[in-house]
């Protein structure tokens, strides 16, 4: 029942997206541009909060229990989610976007101040060449990534519910499951950049698609940070 309602819920988002309104359209390249821009202003913001906030969140993390983060974490991330996906007006969806790129940067502080620069550089690089090679593919091939829209989900339904199965009742510590989510993240940004090119042009879906799009970008740079960071 959850996986239908979750399903339902995104069919839903689509749909509302494609039957938006044609009265508030702009050019392609105003749309990807909109959308390239808010992409980069909510990773500005969480390389400034990295930067200025790193060894303060470092001491916070420390002090509480891992629920307590978890929570802090998940409830202003989800709300920023279900604002963007409900509002039609660009203001309210970059709203709940921000929603979702804070607690993301709080997060990053407490982790990346912890890692070697190296490494950290080295993820980021990865991170950019992933990222460069599945937009030029879904440039060039976008009906195959928008073909890929249910696998790409159940895969990443299930790769979640395994991992929290085998992480906290098996205590597995393994990178199995980092790899499988560096694949599935990998082709969700192509799905998600072929998929923004389909929605009508309109301000509020540049900000939604780039809200997709920051979500795909941002967990593969943490899953290979986690992955290198073992190997380091």
């Amino acid at each position: 029942m959850a996986e239908t309602s979750v399903t339902t819920y995104l069919n839903d988002r689509k749909k509302a997206r494609l039957e938006s309104g044609e009265a508030d359209s702009i050019t392609t390249r105003s749309f990807n541009v909109v959308m390239c821009g808010v992409l980069a202003w909510g990773f500005l913001v969480n390389a400034a909060m990295v930067w200025f906030l790193g060894d303060t969140m470092m001491q916070v993390a420390a002090g509480l229990k891992w629920w307590m983060l978890l929570l802090a974490y998940l409830v202003p991330t989800l709300a920023g989610i279900f604002i963007a996906a409900k509002s039609t007006n660009p203001f309210i969806s970059f709203v709940g976007y921000n929603l979702v790129v804070l607690p993301i940067g709080l997060m990053l502080a407490m982790i990346v101040p912890s890692v070697p620069v190296a490494v950290v550089t080295k993820a980021m690089a990865i991170t950019a060449m992933v990222t460069l090679t599945m937009l030029v593919l879904a440039v060039t091939v976008p009906q195959f990534f928008l073909g890929l829209g249910r696998t790409l989900f159940v895969a990443l339904l299930v790769g979640l519910l395994a991992e929290v199965v085998v992480t906290f009742l098996l205590g597995y510590r393994g990178m199995l499951f980092d790899w499988l989510f560096v694949i599935l993240f990998s082709g969700y940004i192509g799905y998600d950049v072929a998929r923004s090119q389909a929605f009508p042009k309109t301000l509020d879906n540049a900000v939604d698609s780039a809200l997709d799009i920051y979500l795909d970008i941002i967990n593969l740079f943490i899953r290979l940070l986690s992955i290198l960071s073992r190997n380091d």
